[in-house]
């Protein structure tokens, strides 16, 4: 059965970095910035395609003369001050709320507490609606249509405390209030279409989902692994839309799930040794079908360094005082090939850390006294850099 288990996770790992979509995070170990020209014409493909833009408007577009470029249009003053204004309102009216709210709650009945928390909800949310009618004001809509949804999940909340003040059962709240929650949303995104809309829609549902078969005492493991994989597929059909920008907060939401339920059926079935080994190599092959598929460039080399993190400690503590030992430093020595070829310099830094930190480690348990050890890594280091040195020359010769 285990084995089984192991060919499923593998499967549906590498196949998900086949299809290039899985993201891990974006940001601080994300694609080097371009120095050639090889990575500029990459990166002018990357944004052709992220933006469907054909090499006909490229073409049109570069020879498209300097003085019948579209300059981009400048607000007016009067524009700026009726924005901030508009803004610091909105500030200072909600500010009024909460301090209203925080000073006079203990003091208030049952039916204002609803109403200045489900009723100013409401209210905000036909702020929303009339904005969005008016199609007047779109720079107001987002913080709007959050704003209504913090308050009247807050006021729904409230609403069930007030009717239900003796009631334990949290979930079962929860569950209610993600559910009509998530219609709302729903309704309005089926009517406006918006991006905030979907992304609202969409965390309530899973919201919903996940409680409620937490209350039908489905296992957890379980529930991240359904949710994880059905919002990894929401994700891949959002690329497709006007709604795209949702799609990599919505893989990596969905990976971080479902990475989670199968990390813990492999820890249960095996140890948690192989769990971080099974899954940080597939966190690689993700990272190689992502940078293969040239899609999500951004998040390959994080993917790499999670990968490679949770290879390598999961490796070590294997091999840890067994007669294999020396496998690990071998293992991350031909590493060293794969970081030259994928060109991922977050892969080569934790190789890196994994190979120093594996010899420190080995030689504090056999040659803690010994001269002879740390000479003898002296000359292999030396011997390394010649053989580098002789094969960047010969390579430039052929």
């Amino acid at each position: 059965m285990i084995w089984l288990l192991l060919l499923i996770v593998i499967f549906v790992l590498i196949g998900g970095a086949w299809w290039g979509g899985w993201p891990l995070l974006a940001g601080i170990l994300g694609a080097s910035g371009v120095t050639d020209k090889a990575g500029a014409l990459e990166s002018i493909a990357r944004l052709m395609r992220n933006y469907d833009i054909t090499p006909a408007e490229v073409e049109a577009a570069f020879h498209l003369p300097a003085t019948s470029r579209p300059e981009p249009t400048r607000r007016s003053s009067g524009d700026i001050a009726k924005t901030l204004f508009i803004y610091l309102g909105a500030i200072f009216i909600l500010a009024g709320i909460s301090t209203y709210i925080g000073t006079f709650w203990v003091s208030m009945g049952s039916v204002m507490r609803v109403l200045v928390t489900l009723g100013v909800g409401y209210i905000l949310l036909i702020v929303l609606l009339s904005a969005l009618y008016e199609n007047r004001y779109p720079k107001l809509i987002l913080p709007l249509a959050l704003a209504s949804v913090f308050v009247m999940t807050g006021g729904w909340f409230v609403l069930i405390h007030e009717v239900f003040p003796h009631g334990e059962n949290w979930r079962a709240a929860v569950l209610f209030v993600f559910g009509v929650m998530a219609l709302h949303q729903g309704a309005l995104f089926g009517k406006y279409r918006l991006t905030v809309l979907a992304f609202t829609a969409l965390f309530f549902v899973y919201g919903f989902m996940q409680v409620g078969l937490d209350l039908l005492d489905v296992p957890f493991a379980y529930i991240a692994i359904v949710l994880g994989a059905s919002l990894f597929l929401v994700a891949t059909a959002l690329e497709d839309t006007a709604h795209r920008v949702l799609a990599a907060p919505a893989l990596l939401i969905g990976v971080c799930w479902m990475n989670g339920g199968l990390f813990d059926r492999i820890a249960m079935s095996a140890s948690a040794d192989w769990a971080g080994l099974i899954i940080g190599v597939c966190v690689m092959f993700t990272a190689y079908g992502l940078q293969k598929a040239g899609r999500y460039s951004g998040l390959t080399g994080l993917g790499y360094f999670v990968g490679s993190i949770m290879a390598y400690s999961g490796l070590f503590d294997l091999v840890h005082n067994t007669p294999v030992e020396l496998a690990y430093l071998a293992i991350t020595a031909s590493m060293l090939y794969a970081c030259v070829v994928l060109q991922s310099r977050a892969l080569l830094f934790t190789t890196v850390i994994a190979m120093l930190g594996f010899i420190g480690f080995y030689t504090a348990k056999h040659f803690a006294n010994s001269l002879g050890w740390p000479v003898t890594l002296v000359l292999m280091g030396v011997a390394f850099l010649g053989v580098g040195t002789i094969a960047i020359k010969l390579r430039r010769r052929i």
